[in-house]
């Protein structure tokens, strides 16, 4: 008999795998949007579940909370992208949905397989604190230098992309 966190990955694992699947088979960018907000929720779960609450924490903040919210307001603020149904045809569709569920299978075997099957955990162990511990002392340095090497690139994202720069043409300026 399975137990209740056997029964908890079963269903996280359908509905991560189900989500990944609508969002490379729907052909509304929005309802795609709506099954990867699931897809990463799962993801969040599964990571709970293998005693990863950093990551989840990091899933759910970083991928719901900010990569996800970005791609929707970008599609309801962009009149060009709300108006334009994607261009995905049954043909491209059926095969992407078959790779999915084909992965789904392997992934399935490969977990319940003996050499997978994991030994009982003995309890669950939060893995914040030596997490931060680690990355306010060991790995400190790396930590900073990473941050500083994306405060550069977002600076450089930010110059590039001003609309006041004179070597780029901007159609609206332009004269007839």
């Amino acid at each position: 008999m399975k137990g209740p966190v056997d029964l908890v990955f079963y269903v996280l694992a359908a509905v991560t795998v189900g989500s990944a699947i609508l969002v490379a088979t729907l052909p509304n960018i929005i309802y795609a949007a709506v099954a990867l907000l699931f897809a990463f929720f799962g993801v969040a779960g599964l990571y709970i579940l293998v005693s990863a609450d950093f990551l989840a924490a990091t899933q759910v903040l970083v991928y719901v909370g900010g990569i996800l919210v970005l791609i929707m307001f970008a599609v309801f603020l962009s009149s060009r992208i709300s108006s334009v149904e994607l261009s995905n045809p049954v043909h491209f569709r059926l095969p992407a949905a078959a790779i999915c569920l084909a992965l789904f299978g392997v992934l399935a075997y490969t977990a319940v397989s003996p050499a997978f099957i994991p030994k009982p955990q003995v309890t669950y162990q939060p893995t914040t604190a030596e997490i931060g511990e680690l990355l306010m002392t060991r790995y400190l340095l790396p930590f900073e230098v990473a941050s500083v090497l994306l405060l550069a690139a977002l600076i450089g994202a930010a110059l590039l992309s001003r609309p006041d720069r004179p070597d780029i043409p901007r159609p609206d300026m332009e004269e007839p």
